[in-house]
């Protein structure tokens, strides 16, 4: 850096959701943020949301409305994966079911339109090594000893 010049500080990209930012999207309607979302996401929302979907949102305030100002809120734990992360989620640590464990995950302004379910792998990924026997046909010719 040059010596008569100060330090200049670090400007953070705002976050907008299709060019509606994140105050604007807590303030909306359902029917309002439908309009945003895509088509798969409308649908759902449009059918309503379901008796365990609204169960695990009301706890979700609960936990961010019990929470000292300034810390992370308590985990909420769900098998719900296939919830939509809504406006009112960010913020929220959230425990995730894939299966075997509860893999947690703090829901960022970035998520929302997604579903929980990308978040937590219900799968190990493959770690490919050396081919089997009988993996190739050329391997039918090396003689088993």
């Amino acid at each position: 850096m040059v010596e008569g010049q100060p330090k200049k500080d670090r400007v953070f990209k705002k976050f907008t959701y299709r060019g509606v930012d994140l105050d604007q999207l807590l303030d909306m309607s359902t029917e309002q943020l439908m309009e945003l979302f895509s088509s798969r996401q409308r649908r759902r929302l449009n059918r309503g949301l379901k008796r365990k979907h609204v169960a695990f949102l009301k706890r979700l305030r609960k936990a961010k409305k019990e929470c000292p100002a300034f810390e992370k809120p308590a985990v909420v734990k769900t098998h719900l994966r296939n919830m939509i992360v809504l406006p009112e989620m960010v913020g929220s640590i959230v425990g995730v079911y894939n299966g075997k464990t509860f893999v947690e995950v703090e829901i960022k302004a970035e998520m929302i339109g997604h579903y929980l379910a990308e978040f937590s792998v219900s799968y190990k990924p493959v770690k490919h090594g050396r081919p089997g026997i009988g993996a190739t046909h050329s391997s039918r010719f090396i003689p088993l000893k």
